[in-house]
């Protein structure tokens, strides 16, 4: 895929248009999903598409449709087939609209770059007369009644949208097993947990049902489960990608997608990008291949509150650094100071805030919150209540100044590289939503402890999978650059990408 000019003069029609230019020749590995799941029961049956449909990245897929080798039917086709035959054990997929997604594969679609792909959408996303459930029994019969910008974004380059994948309660945990959606697994052991809050997203992905899935990140929500799951998952800047209204006084939250090639993400980054003139960065061209410019990287295993890493996660992380260090990147241990007990309080405030404005909401419709919501969702909206009336505004005032003392480390160092998570992935039920808030709050905090800071500050991040656990589970690499720098972290990934393929 060419180089892209990114003018203010070019309408978006036009560059999606333009975008799609170029890449049928663009060639990859085959990425068949992880090792359980590529060659489950049913995925080659007479049932099945053949699996050089749907081989390689989203880009592969879309060249084989532009080119007329396949239909973007025939691709939709493919795609559920493959859904069903490997979806029941992971619970990955928990809506489906396939007649809907099979109806607007005949066309006319959109000729963005990813025209006729499939896609799957986190069902913490809009999209016009479908259900929405937000891993809720409160909103267990809910329809947007209109798609979110975002969706809008997905639809305009070309996607083809087939369902939503499995969230926990309005995404607040860091695992994916819901009491309204049920346990999402992860492919690579049914017992382990894929992550959360994108977590059938990232499980859907790995297991190889689509090369790339919609998800989003308040505090971790696309880093963690593409950790979890052995994927490549990129945390925008905050006001990189269109969306709506900024209605919360800090924006923690973006909408990106979690994919198994770098190249997916760099084009998925440019359709959905914010083109207004407000937006607060250059406009991001499509980053084709590394970079020659050699970076310096910082490198750290302790999380925010000075705590050392596990043993195999510290060990992966050590082994990223020398890994980037032999491509001649000047890479350096530091150690920095997150503030780590009064950034995490400042940030449960701004968390618990949705919870609390959720619990004020069944309350007025007379309901009982027991049953339609559960227990951590109700307790952090208790907790909400007890905090300081001016908590919000006062967690407002610290994030500004925190997000300045943070910034300052860019400006001696390009990257900084850390764990995602300070352990391997966790065991099904351990942190689930439907336990009580003081069971599972210390230990999620200590879980996820490298990636709210990002989402606080805004910076982007990416977790790149380069580890592995001495059990055989994904253990991925960190790595955060300046605000509106996701060209570098892309150019960088397509580096270690290369020198060690996933």
């Amino acid at each position: 895929m060419g180089s892209l000019n990114l003018g203010k003069g070019l309408s978006r029609r036009a560059f999606l248009s333009s975008l799609g230019l170029g890449a049928a020749t663009a060639t990859t590995a085959s990425l068949s999903g992880c090792a359980r799941f590529a060659n489950a029961p049913g995925v080659d049956s007479p049932n099945a598409a053949p699996v050089d449909i749907l081989a390689g990245d989203a880009i592969d897929q879309a060249a084989r449709i532009r080119s007329g080798q396949v239909s973007a039917v025939e691709m939709a086709e493919a795609t559920i087939a493959r859904i069903e035959a490997l979806n029941p054990p992971l619970n990955a997929v928990v809506t489906k609209f396939y007649e809907r997604a099979l109806g607007e594969a005949v066309g006319p679609l959109p000729a963005g770059p990813f025209r006729g792909v499939p896609l799957l959408l986190k069902d913490l996303n809009d999209l016009e007369g479908t259900p929405k459930s937000m891993g809720s029994r409160l909103f267990a019969d809910y329809v947007s009644a209109k798609s979110s910008p975002h969706t809008e974004a997905i639809v305009e380059g070309g996607f083809v949208v087939l369902g939503k994948t499995n969230t926990p309660e309005f995404g607040l945990v860091a695992t994916t097993e819901s009491a309204a959606l049920g346990i999402c697994r992860n492919p690579w052991n049914l017992e382990y947990s894929p992550g959360g809050s994108s977590g059938g997203a990232a499980a859907a992905v790995a297991a190889g049902m689509v090369p790339l899935a919609q998800g989003s990140d308040g505090g971790g929500s696309i880093r963690v489960p593409a950790s979890c799951c052995g994927v490549f998952g990129l945390k925008p800047s905050r006001g990189r990608n269109r969306a709506g209204m900024q209605t919360r006084a800090v924006d923690i939250s973006v909408k990106h997608c979690i994919s198994r090639s770098v190249r997916d993400t760099a084009a998925y980054s440019v359709v959905v990008q914010d083109g207004a003139t407000s937006a607060p960065y250059q406009p991001l061209p499509f980053v084709e291949g590394p970079s020659k410019n050699r970076l310096r990287i910082g490198f750290f295993t302790k999380n925010a509150y000075g705590v050392e890493s596990d043993p195999a996660v510290k060990a992966a992380i050590e082994d990223a650094a020398r890994l980037c260090a032999g491509l001649d990147h000047d890479v350096v241990p530091v150690e920095l100071d997150f503030e780590g007990e009064p950034f995490v309080e400042h940030f449960l405030n701004l968390w618990a805030s949705i919870p609390a404005e959720v619990m004020e909401r069944v309350e007025n419709q007379g309901l009982d919150p027991a049953q339609v919501l559960e227990p951590v969702t109700i307790a952090m909206a208790e907790r909400f209540r007890k905090a300081p009336r001016d908590a919000v505004a006062s967690a407002s005032t610290f994030m500004r100044g925190y997000t300045d003392r943070i910034d300052h480390h860019f400006s001696e160092y390009d990257v900084l590289l850390s764990p995602v998570l300070r352990t391997q992935p966790v065991r099904l039920g351990v942190m689930a939503g439907t336990r009580p808030l003081d069971d599972i709050l210390e230990p999620m905090l200590d879980y996820v402890s490298f990636t709210p800071m990002w989402n606080a500050t805004g910076h982007p991040a990416m977790s790149v999978p380069l580890g592995w656990s001495p059990e055989g589970l994904p253990i991925g690499s960190q790595f955060v650059a300046g605000l509106g720098e996701e060209r570098r972290l892309l150019e960088l990934a397509y580096e270690l990408e290369q020198a060690r393929p996933w």
